[in-house]
Order: structure tokens, then C-alpha cells, then sequence
């Protein structure tokens, strides 16, 4: 029975070690900053109309505070006539902030509040699209969504599963990380290229008015200046009276 015992542990070390082998072998993290070269988009937008949008996505922020602590801005927006019509900007489909200190749900990052208030107007029966739940689940591959900062994993994975056309974000999450912020050192166009079996080939756009998207990120953990309309007291940033 003693020698029994041996044997069986011995084995069970042996494939324990060879199923960690064969994790790390399927999901070996790459460098943050090596976890691969973002697509290039296929519209070929202007960067007037790629800076419009991404001033919208972070204006977004201003519905909860002037100064926001988390300002994680998005905007979803349809591109179709941009492509053929450089002078058109795109239709703006709805935004979302941020909202998990307020609603108590730690999941509702930026794009994830706007994935619930777009598919909530695509779908209404009193809005313009009127879709069906079908209908809606295909617009969505026609999307782009704008977003403050590159999406944290759980995001980049909805906006996988959701087939988007394209993610065009400021900030990125190693500039988050270098602002103090705390992330999971998971770049979004990993996942996207880890998403190969879902059939989705959302491409990505990065850096889009990066700098300017860095200042709503660079007061919360550092001593950047406050956004317009605030200023500093008791060591953070507040609305202006």
C-alpha cells in the first residue's frame, strides 16, 4: 500500500508538470509592448475625423464629473459612408462611461456601458434603427469604437465576440501602467489575436490623440494638472466653484 501510494503520487507529479507544460506552451503571455503590431484600418480615415471622434468619446466623460476620477470615455460609430465619403465623419451610435463607482457593478467599464446603450437603441422599437436582436448582433460588425484607453482584456474580449470592425483608442494601457494606474498587462491586440477562432477581425488603430487623452489619466495616482474646469484640493482634482 506504501509503495502504491508512491507510485500514484509520482504519476500524479509527472502529469501535473506536463498539463502546466501545455498551458504554458497555449497561452505564453507576450511583452506588453511586443503583443503584437496593431492593424493598420481599411478605411483610411482622415485624422481630422479620427480626432473629432475621439473628442467625443472622452466629452463623454463630462456626463458624470467635470473631472471624472475614472474618465474611461467610448463612442461607437458607424463608418459606412466615411469609406466612400472622406468628408463625412460617420454617424455616432451612442457612448458609454465608466460608470462602476456609481452603479456598483465592477464590469461596467466605458465600452462595456456602451455596448448595454447601444444595443438598448438599436433594438428600441421607439428609436430610428428599430432592429431585431439578430439585426443588431450584425450592425455591430460594421462599428467602430472610439475609446479613451486601450481596452483592459474583458473589453477587448466583448469587442471580439461582438465581431467589430475596428477599436481606435488614445491612451495605451503601458502608459496607463506608467501613469500609475493599475492593469492587466494584457494588450488588446492580443486578444484580438487570440480571438482567431471566433471568425472576427476587428482591427486596431492606437494612439489616436494619445497626448491629449494622457492628461485625463495623469492626476489620479501622479501630479499632473487637473482638466479644465477643476483644480487640486486635499490632493485630487475637483470642479471648480
Amino acid at each position: 500500500m506504501y509503495f502504491r501510494s508512491i507510485l500514484f503520487s509520482l504519476i500524479g507529479a509527472v502529469l501535473a508538470r506536463q498539463h502546466a507544460s501545455h498551458h504554458s506552451l497555449l497561452f505564453k503571455q507576450l511583452p506588453l509592448q511586443d503583443s503584437g503590431t496593431a492593424n493598420t484600418s481599411s478605411n483610411a480615415l482622415p485624422s481630422s475625423t479620427r480626432a473629432h471622434w475621439m473628442r467625443v468619446a472622452s466629452s463623454a466623460n463630462l456626463a458624470i464629473s467635470a473631472c471624472p476620477f475614472a474618465p474611461y470615455g467610448t463612442a461607437v460609430v458607424n463608418h459606412t459612408l466615411s469609406v466612400s465619403n472622406s468628408s463625412e465623419l460617420g454617424e455616432l451610435i451612442c457612448t458609454g462611461v465608466n460608470d462602476n463607482h456609481q452603479s456598483g457593478n465592477p464590469t461596467l467599464h466605458g465600452e462595456m456601458a456602451a455596448f448595454g446603450n447601444c444595443s438598448r437603441i438599436l433594438t428600441d422599437p421607439e428609436e430610428k434603427y428599430k432592429l431585431s436582436a439578430q439585426e443588431a448582433r450584425e450592425a455591430w460588425k460594421s462599428f467602430s469604437l472610439y475609446t479613451t484607453a486601450e481596452p483592459c482584456p474583458m473589453c477587448a474580449s466583448a469587442i471580439a465576440w461582438a465581431g467589430l470592425k475596428e477599436v481606435v483608442y488614445g491612451t495605451s494601457i503601458q502608459r496607463l501602467i506608467e501613469l500609475g494606474w493599475p492593469q492587466i498587462e494584457i494588450g488588446s491586440q492580443e486578444v484580438f489575436d487570440r480571438a482567431w477562432r471566433l471568425s472576427s477581425e476587428t482591427q486596431v488603430v492606437e494612439d489616436v490623440l494619445a497626448e491629449e487623452m494622457d492628461q485625463w489619466f495623469g492626476w489620479q495616482f501622479r501630479d499632473g494638472e487637473c482638466p479644465d474646469g477643476c483644480s487640486r484640493r486635499n490632493g485630487t482634482c475637483v470642479p471648480e466653484e
